[in-house]
């Protein structure tokens, strides 16, 4: 496809040209290719349109012509697809071209191909190759609007601007020749430009064509004299003399230049600047250091709309009177809708322009220019600053070679770059504070107003993200509507929440989407793939592994990518290894995902529901015992989930990825993934146990089963069922426990699962002890007990035995009056009710697979002796504590061999606290002082945090009935390090036995 402008406007597609339409269609393109790539808004293409008031229909007429132009461009385009050429930006529109398909990008290269020549022949045909491409005025056909639209004006501008430099190179290499057509056509369309007549003046004399000369010399003066009342100026005269005469032209170098005043080029300081008070002392320490021998570089980054240009240029006016040779300002566009980034070249000619240097000296070559430059500033104490940097290279010829000077760069990107090579201070510029943000609102809006508006104003900060130029466009918007109360401002972003249609407008330079946009064509595709998929991930941040996975590709790639956004502050590593975008950027992606399809958000949700789904498992069958498995659907070949070597990686992953997974399994029940739901909540049940995260599991857990109820799903429910009565379990909230383990045995009977079923009688079990029965819980252990002996299951043989001897010490404890008499029990110095076990996640748990809830694999067969006796020494006859005193120790040493030999160190760690509750019953308290320092080492060893906090409870209750207060001190200590989420209760108990006397 070709475009060309530089003429008629005119379409090619191969060798056919395309019929364009109407004239109002062929205004739109003709706008569109002026801009030639640029963002046009919709505001312009109303006033190209309706030279006058504009229809109420304006904007609808405007997007049927942009709909019929994709048409023309596209014919196979279908309906509501944007398409490759015609794009939707922000608040307008872009047409997406290049130099090979539009003539004027062709144009404009050969012209800068041309000035950077140093031979005048080859300046000449490189003018000349790009004076060919114009077939004519630009937009011919369309007057008046070509001959007076500015997108149109300036064009022709250049077009006079390469037809005066193609007369210079040919007067400079003697071939007047050839540039004479050209001249004569733009002297023709600019009657009254002296530059173009005296030039067409001395190319005809040196033509042969002196008569001619002449003539146009005083027709010239004789159409000045009538239209414009005045005389040819000094330009026109000298090139008349010139052929008069035959006499050189005066060159700019023979001239006296006049001597500039120092350069005072900083924008004006921001009247409303407020807070930043550590940035700002920041930059002035950095400047001080750098002493007046000292050169200095500051390298300002952060997100869009942060604000780093209005401070920079408040830092430099604040400095400025330390730099007595001037302030330089460079807007280098490196993130710029309106054009491409300035190049170093360019930015280093008005560099030294400023400075004093002609033009013309300027050599043409970059490291030339660059000597040229640091050669200029020696010596000299400088302030610059250079604003909108894309990257490092872009600025590293821009900095003084000797010292004086202070440099202040500003970027959306991290110059890593500069800070390495040019040891530039870091500045990352953050979000301001709340405070500093009502401090910017009292200083636009006046304090009347804003204190009127009470909390409204901390409301509309928050509803801005914080972000400056969002509270900018709303105190603006606010000020230009004085009588309208903020609450009514605070309504309308409450109403926009999620998009940014409370913070658009016509100026690109402070609609939101327009700045944002900015950063996201900077991106690589595979980079901005990411961003806009973002909003596809149900957390509130997300790691690398999350990230690839979104993407759908490998680790090492979504590192490359994560890695780009946040240099270019699209995301934040708020946490380590955790990344997050800021609410409005947020919204923007929503909006890319919003115009790129449904399909490309679900493709995203389900990769990273697989990666979840996998993951969790993963870590669910490492932080198991004895190899039990969570079975899940496999993650499929675009998706790779994490694979973990011991329980600490398990548990530190799903400690980071929590809310996430609690997240995930809220989206997936909402968005109809019911299995997925309970899936993902299923595998996280071994961290809400060990974590202690009793509060979060139950509620999660409701979450899973309304999902496989909604899904219809019989096992689904099954399995939530007794994931939620594990949660009540461990807040001692029996009944609830009973009722869903009950449902749960009726759903596993009906659905013949007699392994799972079997597990389930062991949980009523549990939860008969928890409520003190410990006689009916021992009677309740007999068919789990027959089941784990038939299947060979010694993992479940070894729970049911510790959880016996749990139940035998119980009773040591319920019985005292057998005890004393008996001689070889004494009251406990802190005993526990018989009704609440010692904590929601310790003292009932034996293990994973205990707990209701969990699953518990087969194991290897049980030896002989082993399986028998459990099942017969819980018999009732034995009632007399000393009884239950030998059986619970002997029961819970057979248990202990058993998961010290399946290296289920959580199991271990319950026969070993069994033990240490019989040793204090029996007043042995250096037994139980060994007894509870064992389990808590295993307990620590399993990474089961809230477990080893009442291992260390316990062991510090012993350690005071041993006399070794300093002792107990530091186990409860140790032990309230480790308390979090719902056990406060013990916590505060810790607190009170800490508190100093």
């Amino acid at each position: 496809m070709r475009f060309h402008l530089l003429g008629s406007i005119r379409v090619t597609r191969g060798d056919g040209e395309i019929a364009l339409g109407p004239r109002q269609q062929r205004l739109v393109l003709a706008l569109l290719l002026a801009r030639a790539g640029s963002l046009v808004t919709m505001t312009e293409l109303i006033d190209l349109l309706w030279e006058e008031s504009a229809p109420l229909s304006a904007s609808n007429v405007v997007h049927r012509q942009i709909g019929a132009l994709r048409r023309l461009l596209e014919p196979g385009l279908p309906t509501r697809e944007t398409g490759r050429y015609l794009i939707r930006q922000m608040s307008g529109y872009q047409l997406h071209v290049d130099e090979d398909s539009l003539d004027l990008l062709r144009f404009r290269r050969l012209c800068a191909r041309a000035r950077a020549a140093t031979d005048p022949g080859t300046t000449l045909d490189l003018l000349l190759d790009g004076l060919r491409l114009w077939r004519g005025r630009v937009a011919a056909g369309l007057e008046p609007v070509s001959r007076s639209h500015p997108a149109f004006t300036a064009i022709e501008a250049e077009h006079a601007v390469a037809v005066r430099e193609a007369a210079d190179a040919a007067d400079h290499s003697g071939r007047a020749g050839d540039v004479l057509a050209a001249l004569r056509d733009a002297a023709a369309r600019h009657p009254l430009d002296e530059a173009l007549q005296s030039r067409l003046l001395v190319t005809l004399a040196a033509d042969g064509r002196q008569a001619e000369a002449v003539d146009l010399y005083h027709r010239v003066r004789r159409r000045m004299a009538d239209e414009l009342g005045i005389d040819p100026g000094e330009e026109m005269r000298d090139a008349y003399d010139r052929v008069v005469r035959r006499t050189e032209p005066r060159t700019p170098a023979g001239k006296p230049v006049s001597p500039l005043p120092a350069p005072a080029q900083l924008p004006p300081d921001l009247p409303f600047f407020a807070g930043r008070v550590g940035s700002l002392a920041e930059a002035y320490r950095v400047a001080g250091a750098a002493g007046p021998d000292g050169a200095g570089v500051l390298a300002l980054d952060g997100m869009p709309g942060v604000g780093k240009t209005t401070l920079a240029v408040h830092i430099a006016h604040a400095l400025a009177p330390r730099y007595p040779d001037g302030q330089l300002y460079v807007e280098l566009r490196g993130f710029d809708g309106q054009g491409p980034a300035m190049s170093t070249a360019e930015a280093l000619r008005g560099l030294l322009g400023s400075l004093g240097v002609p033009q013309d000296t300027i050599p043409a070559e970059l490291h030339a220019q660059a000597g040229l430059f640091r050669s200029t500033v020696a010596g000299r104490r400088l302030l610059i600053v250079l604003d909108n940097c894309r990257d490092t290279e872009q600025v590293r010829h821009l900095l003084p070679g000797t010292p004086g000077c202070l440099v202040i760069v500003t970027s959306r990107s991290r110059l890593t770059g500069l800070m390495a090579g040019a040891g530039a201070h870091p500045m990352p510029v953050g979000l301001p504070t709340l405070e500093e943000a009502r401090e910017g609102f009292v200083r636009r809006l006046g304090p009347a107003r804003v204190t009127a508006a009470g909390q409204v104003v901390d409301e509309i900060i928050e509803s801005c993200g914080r972000l400056p130029l969002a509270c900018a466009v709303v105190c603006a918007r606010a000020a230009s509507r004085p009588d309208t109360p903020l609450d009514l401002i605070a309504d309308e972003l409450r109403q926009a929440r999620g998009s940014l249609d409370g913070f658009a407008g016509d100026d690109p330079n402070t609609d939101l989407r327009a700045v944002f946009s900015w950063s996201y064509q900077a991106l690589s595709p595979d980079t901005a793939r990411l961003f806009r998929l973002l909003p596809a991930h149900p957390g509130k941040d997300v790691s690398i592994a999350g990230a690839a996975a979104l993407a759908g590709v490998p680790a090492r790639v979504g590192r490359q990518l994560v890695g780009e956004l946040n240099r270019a502050h699209l995301v934040a590593e708020h946490r380590p290894g955790r990344y997050q975008t800021h609410d409005l950027l947020r919204a923007y992606a929503t909006e890319l995902l919003d115009d790129a399809g449904a399909g490309e958000r679900a493709a995203g949700e389900d990769r990273c529901l697989r990666f979840y789904r996998s993951t969790a498992a993963a870590a669910h069958e490492v932080l198991s015992t004895h190899g039990q498995r969570h079975e899940v659907p496999g993650p499929g070949p675009d998706v790779t989930p994490l694979v973990f070597t011991d329980r600490v990686a398990a548990m530190s992953w799903l400690e980071a990825e929590a809310q996430v997974l609690i997240d995930l399994v809220e989206f997936a029940g909402r968005t109809g993934r019911h299995a997925t739901a309970w899936q993902v909540a299923a595998g996280m049940q071994h961290y809400f146990e060990r974590s202690g995260r009793s509060l979060d599991w139950a509620a999660t857990a409701r979450v899973a089963l309304a999902a496989a109820t909604v899904g219809g799903d019989l096992a689904g429910q099954a399995r939530m069922h007794r994931s939620l009565a594990g949660a009540y379990y461990f807040q001692c909230e029996f009944d609830a426990a009973t009722r869903h383990l009950e449902r749960s045995r009726s759903l596993l009977t009906q659905l013949g699962l007699a392994a799972e079923l079997s597990r389930v009688e062991f949980n009523l079990a549990m939860v008969l002890r928890g409520q003190g029965l410990h006689e009916e819980a021992l009677a309740a252990l007999e068919a789990p007990l027959a089941q784990a002996v038939a299947t060979g299951d010694r993992k479940q043989l070894a729970d049911a035995t510790v959880e016996q001897a749990a139940n035998h010490a119980a009773l040591v404890s319920s019985a005292p009056t057998e005890a004393a008499a008996s001689g070889d029990v004494s009251s406990p110095k802190h005993p526990t009710s018989p009704g609440h076990p010692t904590s929601p996640g310790h003292a009932a748990s034996p293990g994973h697979a205990a707990s209701p809830g969990h699953a518990a694999s087969p194991g290897h067969a049980a030896s002989p002796g082993h399986a028998a006796s459990p099942g017969h020494a819980a018999s009732p006859g034995h009632a007399a504590s000393v009884g239950h005193r030998e059986l619970a120790l002997r029961l819970a040493g057979e248990a202990l061999a058993v998961f010290q030999e399946l290296g289920d160190q959580l199991g271990a760690g319950e026969c070993w606290d069994v033990i240490g509750k019989v040793h204090r019953a029996a007043g042995d308290h250096d037994a139980a002082v060994e007894a509870w320092r064992t389990a808590a080492a295993c307990f620590r060893e399993a990474s089961a945090g809230p477990q080893t906090a009442e291992a260390l409870t316990a062991l510090g209750d012993a350690l005071t009935a041993a006399g070794d207060d300093a002792g107990a001190a530091r186990a409860w200590d140790e032990a309230l390090s480790l308390i979090s989420y719902a056990q406060a209760a013990t916590a505060h108990t810790l607190r009170r036995r800490l508190r100093p006397a």
